[in-house]
């Protein structure tokens, strides 16, 4: 995921190198939650579980294997590209310990930060209320 334009100047100068070591070197290109492998397309259910092609087996949404997992004949698979992002595990962009992070791939990376975006999206549509209500009066649903 992108950086936001007003948070850059949290990240230090050679961010990417930093990020290229722990989602390639430390990590080994795999997901460091749920083992999902960096670039590749896996199939999986939307419900967290996955075919992991390399073991030959399903895992759960935390790469734990599912070794009685049995696919109805009947269930949708879906194809998905993983991408490896690194996310600060408090949430502190000048935080750059490698202990506060972490290699996660897409899905994990937004279950990680849910609540952060949630408080986010709280402040924004409390922003949005009080520039309408500054210029067009009290907001009425």
């Amino acid at each position: 995921m992108p950086i936001r334009p007003q948070y850059k100047w949290f990240y230090p100068i050679d961010w990417t190198q930093l990020s290229a070591v722990i989602r390639f070197e430390r990590a080994k290109r795999r997901c460091e939650r749920c083992g999902r492998p960096h670039g590749g397309e896996i199939r999986h259910l939307g419900d967290g579980r996955w075919w992991d092609e390399q073991g030959k087996i399903w895992r759960n949404g935390r790469g734990r294997a599912l070794p009685h997992f049995v696919l109805a004949r009947d269930a949708v698979t879906r194809k998905t590209k993983v991408a490896l992002a690194t996310a600060h595990l408090d949430h502190d962009p000048t935080n750059n310990r490698p202990r506060n992070l972490k290699a996660l791939c897409q899905r994990c990376h937004m279950l990680h930060d849910r609540d952060e975006h949630r408080r986010r999206r709280w402040l924004t549509l409390r922003m949005r209320k009080a520039v309408g209500d500054l210029f067009l009066g009290l907001y009425r649903p």
